[in-house]
């Protein structure tokens, strides 16, 4: 019963120290990437609308490539482009309209009934998407970026951490304490 319990203690203990890193590790990258975490080389975006449901849910985090020729494009391949208000989509191409440096990618949302009203200039290209998606995380991720969402993702992990860690210390002064007296009561049979 104890070996089983000391394992826990020490998963436990592993578990809180991990997520803490997990989650500074985030926070710090989501930073220092102005927004976007970054992994393998792979930029990690979050899909905040529906329109390419249901290969990508609401909500999703997916991988993109950071694009480098963005003239290579073809006909449904999932691009990551800048729209002129700065706001990044991600849909698929249902036509390439020119070629060599005049390209233009005629777009569509997966789950939008009409193509895009302009086409996207290759230069507005920034990414392919991977093929790589987890849903529903990405609502973690935004929420990771704000301000409250930083301070709880660092502060909480830490805070469980030290509270797990007063609960060692408690148990172990508990057992020292037993110990000591069993000794001064033996010390006083004798």
């Amino acid at each position: 019963m104890k070996t089983t319990l000391k394992w826990i203690s020490n998963l436990m203990t592993w578990l809180l120290f991990v997520l803490l890193l997990v989650m500074v590790f985030l926070v710090i990258s989501t930073k220092a990437s102005g927004g976007e975490a970054s992994l393998f080389g792979y930029q990690i975006k979050t899909v905040l609308s529906g329109s390419m449901e249901p290969e990508i849910k609401t909500g999703s985090i997916i991988a993109v490539a950071p694009a480098e020729d963005k003239t290579s494009f073809k006909k449904n391949d999932i691009i990551t482009y800048v729209q002129e208000d700065g706001q990044l989509v991600t849909h698929r191409i249902l036509e390439v309209l020119g070629n060599g440096e005049q390209v233009q990618y005629v777009t569509k949302g997966d789950n939008n009934k009409e193509a895009d009203l302009t086409p996207v200039l290759s230069e507005n290209v920034v990414a392919e998407y991977s093929g790589f998606t987890i849903p529903y995380i990405g609502y973690f991720t935004e929420y990771a970026k704000s301000q409250k969402g930083t301070a709880i993702l660092l502060i909480v992990p830490g805070l469980l951490l030290l509270i797990y860690a007063g609960f060692q210390i408690w148990s172990a002064l508990k057992v020292l304490d037993m110990n000591a007296r069993k000794q001064l009561k033996n010390t006083e049979d004798s």
